[in-house]
């Protein structure tokens, strides 16, 4: 496993937030982790999963005019 396990202070660094929104993310069951012990862990493959799934691509104003948007 290549993948680096990353700590909750680690992730919440990663995604710009403070440390309660990586823990609510795994409380809620929304993103990968590992226990390690009574450790939680997340891997940096899970975090830019996240990024990519919750990235919100903008509107183009071709795609306006086509009707494309809902």
């Amino acid at each position: 496993m290549t993948d680096r396990l990353l700590d909750v202070g680690q992730a919440a660094e990663r995604l710009g937030t403070t440390e309660r929104f990586p823990r609510r993310l795994i409380e809620e069951r929304r993103i990968a982790f590992v226990k390690v012990g009574r450790h939680v862990r997340i891997p940096e493959s899970a975090i830019e999963a996240f990024i990519a799934d919750n990235t919100v691509q903008p509107i183009t104003s071709g795609s306006v005019r086509l009707g494309l948007v809902a």
